[in-house]
């Protein structure tokens, strides 16, 4: 097996794992992202609402989309943050850096390659996360979509793949931004750990992976929350006039929750969101290390 086929099985774990940890306290996030101002006083209020009127279930929403989604996404992820990683290595070893094997990349390597694997990852995340959140906030009672493959069907017909992509600028600019400054921090935290215990990285404490983890997730939220708002707004907006479209484009989104409803609506949902990030980034990290030893170091 090789290492890139590897290190996708590996990735498909972490994001397996980042999607069963994280989807109740996503639905969460979305609803208080999309819903017009005033509609939730805050988190408890929000969950608590969709526990009386759409049951336990309705926490894992749209499941589906991500569980195959996300996966096939982390794995994409991990696959081009790590052949990324090599190719660099190689330079390195060349240029007499980095290490005898030349992966004690710098920060700039690891933030390129954090940028490449966003890009990569962000060409299947923004239709699987565009569908998800269609799901996600559909009426519970008269529901549009019977569920992602039907939103897909419907959503293909009537608007084309440019229907399927909607909000895709903006999901590119949250994807390199944001995974560029979370595998800088997280990888410069193994490199921490290895050089003050001079380990190798299958040694290190699998629970300092979830820390680490945990600490990257919130780097990664700092830097894109409220492009993450943006992104939902538009991936929630009506595809045309006719069906009730509020944006013509990115900008003119920022522009109208700017002007309409201030600074507080960039960072409405925060709350759970903080709370969802280290336990999905965690689990993400523990899934991807442990996958990754057990592939590298006995197949």
């Amino acid at each position: 097996m090789s290492s890139t086929i590897k290190d996708l099985t590996a990735g498909t774990a972490g994001g397996i794992a980042q999607v069963l940890v994280g989807q109740p306290f996503d639905i969460v996030k979305v609803r208080m992202q999309t819903a017009p101002a005033g509609t939730y006083s805050g988190m408890l209020h929000c969950a608590g609402g969709i526990l009386k009127n759409e049951g336990p279930l309705a926490f894992y929403k749209g499941t589906l989309t991500p569980l195959l989604g996300i996966g096939v996404c982390v794995s994409i992820q991990f696959g081009a943050l790590e052949y990324s990683k090599r190719l660099f290595a190689r330079q390195n070893v060349q240029n007499g850096r980095g290490g005898p094997d030349g992966m004690t990349l710098g920060g700039g390597q690891l933030f390129v390659s954090g940028v490449f694997a966003g890009l990569a990852n962000g060409v299947v995340s923004g239709p699987v996360e565009h569908i998800r959140i269609r799901l996600q906030t559909q009426s519970a009672t008269n529901p549009v979509y019977a569920g992602p493959f039907d939103a897909i069907k419907k959503i293909y017909s009537s608007y084309g793949i440019a229907g399927i992509y909607k909000g895709q600028a903006v999901t590119l600019l949250r994807e390199a931004s944001g995974y560029g400054i979370y595998f800088w921090a997280y990888e410069k935290l193994v490199q921490w750990e290895m050089a003050k215990k001079g380990i190798r990285r299958d040694q290190i404490n699998p629970a300092n992976a979830v820390l680490y983890g945990a600490a990257a997730g919130y780097a990664l939220w700092a830097i894109i929350y409220p492009i993450d708002m943006i992104k939902s707004r538009m991936q929630t907006d009506g595809f045309s006039p006719a069906d009730g479209q509020k944006y013509k484009s990115t900008l003119d989104c920022v522009r109208t929750v700017w002007r309409t409803e201030g600074l507080p609506a960039f960072t409405r949902g925060l709350g759970p969101t903080l709370i969802r990030s280290p336990f999905a980034n965690g689990a993400t990290f523990l899934g991807f290390e442990l996958a990754s030893r057990l592939l590298h170091n006995n197949i």
